[in-house]
């Protein structure tokens, strides 16, 4: 081999070995088996008396973070005979924003309170920078913990001009001190130019904002917003929390935020906590949530599903789209052959594509389409398949951007195996 050939070897050789690369490092971030980078690691929630398990099979615990700004230890709250939270564990690392989310009497909004002093504590503890706050030998009162509060209405007080609410929680301070420190407040959430407005001037997104910069100005140590933009419609909810985001990520406030809008907490989160009846079903950071679910309750709470049952034989089961390995799956270690399982697959899971792109030789799963409509940034696809046991069964695909194929037209489909979740069938969602 001559000098210009070994040359031309060398050089045309790189780029393949700076792929193998890029797949190896790849892999070792985003392998199914892999723990995800930081910030998913931080300040963990233990669920007590929970295995580490989710839809890919058993997980190692995360370290703990040794700076905490918040902890919430074995928590329990009752109603008379109502148990609202039960043997609950939440610890917020400083800077991080966690989101308590669930459905209405879940228990999300008690915990937050009892965080803030607004209720009792009646077994656990509550430590706030690693100074007890509450426990079996009593309270410190809620104004004396170091904790900012956002309330769902805002409180805003109406005969006040929104420099002197801001002022309100700085009564301690000298007065030119209260005037700098509330202003500076304002300044970072974008109302400087509103400090002698009065909140019956302001629209709903721009009294949120006077909220969480009242919330702000005593420079607390935990900030805590409980539904903050429930009230806010649905454009105007969007652009807030969005820089409700920045404010939060600027100022570096650990921060626990209650909402059941499960779109809400994954754009705001960077854990999230979801609970149900009282217990955290499930905690991790939203991609964790969305990818990995424990059970067939946390899939179907963040989003769509299409809701399939099989049997399990051989250690796979067959759906109308695909056979799926049982193995990996939050089922894999306890459903034995001839169980019943129930089987979760997102929309998006379901890629569509025209019968004549498919391969030659291949035999691909053919669905009917039923319906197809543009939502925006997606279309949602109906289809109807043959069940194999004679019938049809009728699922959703979502495809990106504009994909409006013809009421009864035919597609071939295929399955993205990573987001299709099998449960054993006891469970109940």
């Amino acid at each position: 081999m001559d000098h210009h050939a070994a040359v031309s070897e060398s050089q045309g050789s790189r780029p393949s070995r700076l792929r193998a690369a890029l797949r190896e490092r790849t892999a070792g971030w985003f392998g199914r088996g892999e723990e995800p980078p930081a910030p998913c690691g931080a300040a963990p929630v233990t669920l007590s008396g929970r295995p580490a398990i989710d839809a890919l099979g058993p997980r190692e615990p995360r370290a703990a973070v040794p700076l905490e700004a918040l902890a919430l230890d074995a928590v329990t709250h009752r109603f008379g005979t109502v148990t609202a939270v039960d043997d609950v564990t939440v610890t917020v690392g400083a800077g991080e924003i966690v989101c308590l989310c669930g459905p209405s009497g879940c228990g999300k909004s008690t915990l937050l309170r009892i965080a803030a002093g607004l209720e009792t504590l009646q077994l656990g503890e509550v430590r706030v920078g690693g100074r007890m706050v509450a426990g079996e030998a009593g309270a410190v009162p809620p104004e004396r913990r170091g904790v900012g509060l956002v309330f769902q209405d805002y409180a805003l007080f109406p005969h006040l001009s929104v420099l002197d609410n801001v002022r309100f929680g700085l009564s301690a301070l000298p007065a030119d001190e209260q005037r700098r420190r509330a202003l500076d407040a304002l300044r970072q959430v974008g109302m400087g130019d509103h400090a002698d407005r009065f909140p019956h001037h302001l629209s709903g997104g721009q009294q949120q904002r006077v909220a969480l910069a009242r919330a702000l100005a005593p420079n607390p140590a935990v900030l805590l917003l409980d539904e903050p933009f429930s009230g806010l419609d649905a454009r105007l909810r969007e652009q807030v929390r969005d820089e409700t985001l920045h404010v939060l990520k600027r100022t570096g406030a650990a921060t626990m935020l209650v909402t059941h809008d499960p779109e809400e907490a994954m754009f705001l989160a960077d854990r999230i906590v979801l609970m149900r009846d009282g217990r955290v079903e499930q905690v991790g950071c939203p991609v964790d949530l969305y990818t990995r679910p424990a059970t067939a309750y946390a899939a179907a709470f963040f989003g769509e599903v299409n809701a399939l049952t099989g049997v399990v034989r051989g250690g796979t089961v067959d759906t109308p789209v695909g056979r799926l390995a049982v193995e990996g799956h939050a089922c894999g270690c306890c459903v034995a052959d001839g169980a019943s399982v129930e089987v979760l697959i997102r929309p998006e899971a379901l890629k569509l594509a025209p019968l004549t792109d498919g391969v030659p030789g291949a035999l691909p799963t053919i669905a009917r389409v039923a319906a197809a409509r543009l939502l925006g940034r997606s279309s949602l696809v109906h289809l109807n398949l043959p069940d194999g046991r004679g019938g049809t069964v009728h699922l959703h695909a979502r495809m990106p951007g504009q994909f409006l194929p013809a009421e009864g037209s035919h597609l071939s489909v295929e399955l993205d195996r990573t987001q299709a979740f099998v449960f054993p069938a006891s469970v109940t969602k």
